[in-house]
């Protein structure tokens, strides 16, 4: 290994190499910054590119876009509410309440400083332990991702602003969504309504960008009196109080991002909304979240990032993708000629090992090269709002078509804007909706799984050590904030009797 790592930092510190990494970078800061551009959809169009390169010089270009792009969709998704990639879209929750108060430069700091932490963190234990936690990864079956997707949905108790029963019937909207379209299991129709296109179901990424992007340019535009905001936007790294205020978060929504991360077929976006909602969990004021706290933003970039190496890890250790991405990096590996796998560290060593330090690398400069690229794609706040809403609202359309190459997702893109305009002026929280949407598809088709292995046997879930827990915590968040609830009530009727009677 210390042979490895010293032939990756030569490798990598060859000029040529060098270029490659830092114009990866770039790209992959425009790729996310932009609504409706993404990383992955950068990776798939440079993959022919690539193949014109040498394996590490194509390797290095691919996965700093694709490290990067996952920090970059925090900016526009705090700046405009326009998740700039999917694995943003929690970032809005409090990123943006963050900007309309004056603080957009603390939030974007606070998510250069967790980005970066959160995949160096990633990056550092795919480094040292990617055999491990791949065989860990094994140990999960479909019992275990229930039991995670379903300790999840249970965060309603904190993302509802005070209203658990608007949260439940959100998070039931969610799922509502998730269920259109053919049944992965028996392929029968479901909720389609003789419709061809509905077959293929309802995609999360339409639903994200409507709720937020294009429900907030509606907002915007029936404020009218907005012009031009005069808000200057001078990121400001946390300084040390901040960050000690937030190291907690950042800790645990790592490790928990490298966790999911390693799990094959969740990714990065899952990982961002669990993260948010365990933070939401752990805080002593989880009604602040939602409200514009740096916590809200920390999370959600820290365990993304993290989870973004996480993802290589099954990649490199057993050739199994763990995202999205990274399934297209397979692809990629396999143009090269190269099979990922447990014999990659032997045959492709120099390889594997120069890639990990340019991960490495490009995380660190995260750091370095956020500051001043904000300060350039923040002047775009000076242009007047009737130039910047059609934008906005142009790339939401080329990036939701790109997707699937469907104007059917235009649609529903648009659709659910309407919808959460209407929604966020009847004060109905959005975040379980989106909650319902992601972790759905998931729950249903592990839960699915779960019944084929044990002949419907429900007590598969509770004879299995590691989802019996995660279903105890879960069940424990939704009965804590109401037993919280009811002993509060007893306390201020007791208090009220002692008042009366004295």
């Amino acid at each position: 290994m210390i042979e490895g790592l010293i032939g990756g930092f030569g490798n990598l510190f060859v000029p040529f190499n060098l270029l490659i990494l830092i114009a990866g970078i770039l790209l992959g800061f425009i790729g996310g910054g932009i609504p409706g551009i993404s990383g992955t959809m950068l990776v798939i169009i440079l993959l022919p590119v690539s193949y014109a390169m040498d394996p590490t010089a194509a390797f290095l270009l691919l996965t700093s876009i694709y490290a990067t792009s996952v920090f970059s969709g925090s900016i526009s998704a705090i700046l405009f509410r326009t998740p700039g990639t999917p694995e943003a879209v929690a970032t809005v929750f409090d990123g943006y309440p963050m900007a309309q108060k004056g603080e957009g430069g603390k939030a974007l700091g606070v998510s250069i400083f967790s980005s970066a932490t959160g995949g160096v963190l990633g990056t550092i234990v795919l480094i040292f332990l990617t055999p491990l936690l791949a065989s860990f990864a094994l140990s999960f079956a479909a019992p275990e991702y229930f039991a995670l997707a379903l300790m999840g949905l249970t965060v309603v108790a904190s993302l509802s602003a005070g209203n658990l029963v608007k949260g439940f019937i959100g998070v039931a909207f969610g799922l509502f969504i998730a269920t259109i379209g053919l049944d992965s299991m028996t392929g029968t129709p479901r909720f389609t309504f003789g419709s061809g296109q509905l077959m293929s179901g309802i995609d999360f990424i339409p639903v994200l960008i409507g709720l937020f992007a294009i429900s907030e340019v509606l907002r915007q535009v029936q404020k009218r009196a907005r012009k031009t905001s005069n808000q200057k936007v001078r990121t400001e790294l946390p300084d040390l109080g901040l960050m000690k205020r937030i190291s907690g978060v950042i800790g645990r929504s790592s490790l928990l991002g490298i966790f999911i991360g390693i799990l094959p077929g969740i990714g990065a976006t899952t990982a961002a909304m669990l993260s948010y909602s365990e933070a939401a969990r752990w805080s002593k004021n989880p009604k602040e979240f939602g409200t514009g706290i740096p916590e809200g933003v920390a999370a959600p970039e820290s365990a993304n990032n993290a989870a973004a190496m996480g993802a290589m890890v099954p990649l490199l250790s057993l050739g199994i993708p763990g995202s999205a991405t990274t399934a297209i990096l397979l692809g990629a590996f396999i143009l090269h000629g190269i099979q990922p796998g447990p014999l990659m560290f032997q045959t492709q060593g120099s390889l594997v090992y120069t890639i990990l330090i340019g991960l490495l690398f490009a995380n660190l400069l995260i750091l370095l090269i956020a500051k001043p690229f904000i300060s350039v794609f923040s002047k775009i706040l000076r242009v007047p709002y009737a130039i910047i809403g059609p934008l906005i609202v142009l790339f939401c359309i080329i990036g939701t078509f790109a997707v699937r190459n469907s104007i059917f997702d235009v649609g529903v893109m648009l659709v659910f804007g309407v919808i959460g305009y209407f929604l966020e002026n009847a004060k109905f929280p959005l975040a379980p909706i989106v909650l319902g949407v992601v972790l759905g598809p998931i729950a249903e088709s592990q839960f699915v799984r779960s019944m084929q292995m044990s002949n419907n046997d429900l007590s598969i879930f509770f004879t299995r050590p590691i989802s019996l827990v995660l279903l105890l915590l879960a069940l424990i968040s939704v009965l804590y904030p109401l037993v919280k609830k009811w002993i509060n009530h007893r306390k201020t009727k007791h208090k009220g009797d002692s008042t009366i009677a004295s």
